[in-house]
């Protein structure tokens, strides 16, 4: 399958391109994970993003699509992919658009995943993410703490509370996406992709797009 993943940070993108990656052998492709690695790694790539992901702003353009050339023509995606978080913005979308035609991927379609405000805010404050690069297990100290407080159960690295999870950048990140992302969900129903999804459960988005790719 070859999925573009929509909803706001927190509505469970991440969970449900993983359990989405087990039906078939696809690969889940975060601009997010790929982004904190290139900062945990001093590259020049993750200290210019560095500074924009620090205050919860969008990391621009012209970083975003070398990274998605290159990750979209490497061999484990021929399988297929999940963009989880990417595009953001209508600029993106279509830069997007004309990067899979010349490099002759066709998208299944665009899944919007729409959970409440409240809910994402609470979901948000109480994540917890392994500061290993190659880790980044995430947790949630309400639903799923670690066995240890403040340690990785797979690597044992510390947990943490990433800058960008404080309920100051949440409603930042929120306030962007409304402005910048949310107007993809039009972008993409004017391209005949579009399915949205209305569930705070990520088996019942999955179930959703399994029956609509008829998997």
């Amino acid at each position: 399958m070859k999925l573009i993943l929509l909803g706001a940070p927190g509505a469970g993108k991440g969970t449900v391109a993983k359990l989405l990656t087990a039906i078939d052998g696809s690969v889940q492709i975060s601009t997010g994970d790929i982004l904190r690695g290139a900062v945990q790694s001093g590259t020049d790539l993750g200290r210019e993003a560095e500074g924009y992901m620090k205050r919860g702003d969008l990391v621009p353009d012209a970083l975003i699509m070398g990274i998605m050339e290159k990750r979209l023509q490497e061999p484990d995606c021929e399988k297929g992919f999940l963009l989880d978080g990417f595009p953001r913005t209508i600029p993106q979308a279509e830069a997007l658009r004309e990067l899979l035609a010349r490099l002759d991927i066709t998208l299944d379609m665009a899944v919007n995943i729409d959970v409440p405000r409240e809910i994402i805010l609470d979901r948000l404050c109480t994540r917890r993410t392994c500061e290993n690069s190659d880790c980044q297990a995430i947790y949630n100290v309400k639903s799923n703490p670690p066995r240890e407080e403040g340690v990785c159960d797979k690597c044992g690295s510390p947990v943490v509370q990433r800058e960008d999870e404080t309920e100051e950048a949440i409603s930042h990140r929120l306030a962007t996406y409304n402005e910048k992302t949310a107007p993809l969900i039009g972008f993409y129903e004017k391209e005949g992709l579009l399915l949205t999804i209305e569930a705070v459960n990520s088996e019942a988005v999955v179930n959703g797009v399994r029956e609509k790719l008829g998997l």
